[in-house]
């Protein structure tokens, strides 16, 4: 992941045995008049989880027992971390037709036996993905190497939330031959997606509670020498909501990232116990971002 990739547009990862040597990619928006799309000249890396990876704290090493992974081709290589840190072994791991997948490297790939991989001393949640990570990915999930294979599919940004059709298949066949795959999908954008708020803190006032937290960016953040990172956003936006277990008791828009509540406005919601903020950036072009959540005991 570069960074240029189009915002609107999925990467698709293809397998297959045995490889065809291209794969054609067509779509449509109904099942007949199908046009060319892309073509897919490189098998990705693609395999599946045989043991469980729980959650862990991003940004730090994930010291944790291995997670073994079974693929259906290649060999992974170990990396030392300074390859890690500039980008090396990225995978993804998720479900496939989600758009919730985590972004995960690791350093270290031990052969257990043909095709099986022990992964670990890891870095978890990257690229912004720490606020789709779950309590734990189960044994089976999906993982996919991002090695540069997999290939963004061409989608307008009109196309963007809307259903389309797909068949994919081997190059030397026709659309309708039957080893084809249909698919139905539409995709939001994730690449327009702000990334979750970063520290959310609370402080007991006289009358309640006044929360912050520090935003993220999705463009040019890596660097050291400025004040603070670029917005990348056309205003500074965020979507603040007050839960009760899953129960949205208040929302509301906020220039700043800062948000005061008070106890009278918590006896109006209705909230007698304990209570969630949960904070998103917004985006003028998508929406609400990804949210972070502090819990907090009445």
């Amino acid at each position: 992941m570069s960074g240029q990739e189009d915002p609107y547009a999925p990467h698709l990862a293809v397998t297959g045995t045995p490889w065809p040597g291209t794969v054609a990619v067509y779509s449509s928006i109904e099942d007949a008049g199908y046009e060319l799309n892309t073509l897919i000249r490189a098998q990705s890396v693609i395999g599946e989880t045989l043991s469980p990876m729980w959650a862990v704290r991003s940004g730090i090493w994930d010291r944790g027992p291995a997670v073994r992974v079974q693929l259906a081709n290649r060999a992974l290589e170990s990396a030392a971390q300074a390859r890690v840190l500039n980008g090396a072994n990225l995978m993804a791991i998720g479900t496939p037709g989600s758009d919730q997948w985590e972004l995960f490297q690791f350093a270290d790939a031990v052969p257990v036996e043909a095709g099986i991989w022990d992964l670990s001393l890891r870095l978890r949640g990257q690229l912004g993905t720490d606020a789709l990570m779950p309590e734990v990915w189960p044994e089976g999930s999906a993982v996919v190497l991002l090695d540069g294979t997999p290939t963004q599919i061409a989608l307008p940004a009109s196309a963007r939330g809307l259903s389309r059709h797909y068949r994919i298949g081997s190059a030397l066949r026709c659309y309708d031959d039957p080893s084809y795959v249909h698919e139905i999908a539409a995709f939001s954008g994730n690449g327009l997606r702000p990334l979750s708020p970063c520290h959310l803190k609370m402080v007991e006032t006289a009358t309640g509670w006044t929360f912050g937290w520090v935003r993220r960016t999705r463009i040019d953040g890596d660097s050291w020498d400025g004040y603070d990172v670029p917005l990348g956003e056309g205003q500074e936006l965020y979507l603040v909501r007050v839960l009760e277990g899953r129960a949205v008791r208040r929302e509301a828009v906020v220039s700043n990232p800062w948000w005061s509540y008070s106890t009278i406005e918590k006896l109006v919601d209705g909230i007698s116990g304990d209570f969630a903020l949960s904070v998103a950036q917004i985006s003028q072009e998508y929406g609400p971002g990804l949210f972070e959540t502090l819990p907090f005991s009445a």
